[in-house]
């Protein structure tokens, strides 16, 4: 008989994997900083700063006397971490930097083929011009490139040679982002970035999905391979399939039914002590937390809905008339429930942190304890986001979903 895993236990080791269902409380800087982000695998960058950028609100989350400060010295001092993709950009352990060489394989042979007809013509002509610039004169950004090309705004993708040239040599491994400047990004030679202990020869492609594989399991819990594949966004669904076909054979994974938040149950791998990972996963505080869009719990929104009954979307690219709720609004997570979504901003010019709104999901009921840990994690968000006070909008408690 295949063996079961009910709801609310898949729910707290899922958050355990993810940091979550301990209190977020401990050293936040260092070597404990690179721990957790080793931990979580990867931490995406995003630009967007209705607060602070999703980084360091993930990064928070999990460690409540966690400063902006205290990452870019792992980054560009100590070269701990790297920035390159996964399913977007992210922060990446230098420790995992070998198996990153068949991403940029893999990126060179897609990206030649795609960027030659959604990208402006002439990049490939510059590669080697740009690479003979940083390596006389050092890092650029792309504002350093490309002198007397034709610069335009017909769109995001848009970009003059020079430029798509410099962020096609960063996606395939020529390039490394050795520092940002007001979050622009600045390259450099990856053998003067990475450590050369990283740079020896690469692994055995073999080897790679192995363990790419191997750390998107032990990082979710339990997965399919669709999400084994999705994890890391390196390895294809082929290769997890076949990867899991010789776990199982081997017997280093096994098949697991875990039950959704609707009731109904859905195969996944786990490891064989998947039962005794889920009894000792702690339960997770009594504590309201405000998460990122970009949470490494939520990147699946399917998984999100599947496990925790909550459908979230961004809806930055949804047309205003169709919002259902703001442009960019945060999950609230309350022990080990999804319970709501925040609309809030920082207004700098008068150092506040402004509630706009706030939905509770549907059966929620929202009263004076749970208002009492909310505002509690507010003033929090505040003070980590360098605020001095923090306002309600009138009318900011809407009705739950329905």
């Amino acid at each position: 008989m295949i063996p079961t895993l009910d709801n609310r236990a898949a729910r707290r080791l899922f958050l355990h994997c993810h940091a979550l269902a301990e209190a977020p409380t401990g050293p936040s800087r260092g070597t404990d900083l690179l721990a957790l982000i080793e931990r979580l695998g990867f931490v995406q960058v995003d630009s967007i700063n209705t607060v602070e950028r999703a980084h360091h609100m993930i990064l928070f989350a999990r460690r409540a006397t966690y400063r902006p400060h205290h990452l870019p010295p792992l980054l560009e001092r100590d070269r701990t971490l790297f920035e390159q993709w996964t399913h977007d950009a992210a922060i990446i352990p230098t420790a995992f930097y070998p198996h990153w060489h068949l991403r940029f394989a893999r990126n060179a042979a897609a990206m030649r083929a795609r960027w030659q007809t959604d990208r402006r013509a002439g990049f490939e002509e510059k590669f080697d011009s740009v690479l003979a610039q940083i390596a006389a004169h050092g890092p650029v950004c792309s504002a350093d490139v490309g002198a007397g090309e034709a610069r335009t705004s017909g769109g995001w993708w848009d970009w003059h040679p020079s430029k798509t040239a410099l962020e096609f040599l960063w996606r395939t491994g020529d390039l490394a982002i050795c520092h940002r400047e007001n979050f622009r990004k600045f390259f450099d030679l990856s053998t003067r970035v990475i450590p050369q202990a990283r740079h020896s020869a690469p692994p055995d492609p073999a080897q790679s999905i192995d363990w790419l594989c191997a750390g998107a399991l032990d990082r979710l819990g339990f997965a399919t391979p669709g999400e084994l594949a999705a994890f890391w966004d390196i390895v294809t669904p082929a290769e997890a399939r076949a990867w899991a076909q010789d776990q199982l054979a081997r017997a280093g994974v096994m098949e697991i039914e875990v039950q959704s938040a609707d009731g109904r149950y859905r195969r996944h791998l786990a490891r064989p002590d998947v039962l005794e990972q889920a009894r000792q996963a702690p339960t997770p505080p009594n504590r309201l937390r405000v998460l990122s869009p970009f949470d490494p719990a939520l990147r699946d929104r399917a998984r999100t809905e599947r496990l925790f009954g909550y459908h979230y979307r961004i809806e930055v690219f949804t047309p205003a008339a169709k919002r259902r709720y703001g442009y960019y609004v945060f999950p609230l997570l309350d022990g080990e429930r999804l319970v709501g979504r925040i609309d809030m901003k920082a207004d700098r010019t008068t150092s506040t942190l402004n509630v706009s709104a706030l939905w509770p999901e549907a059966g929620i009921k929202w009263n004076g304890a749970r208002q009492r840990r909310l505002t509690a994690e507010l003033r929090r968000v505040q003070r980590f986001a360098g605020l001095d006070a923090l306002a309600f909008q009138p009318d900011w408690l809407r009705c739950p979903r329905s």
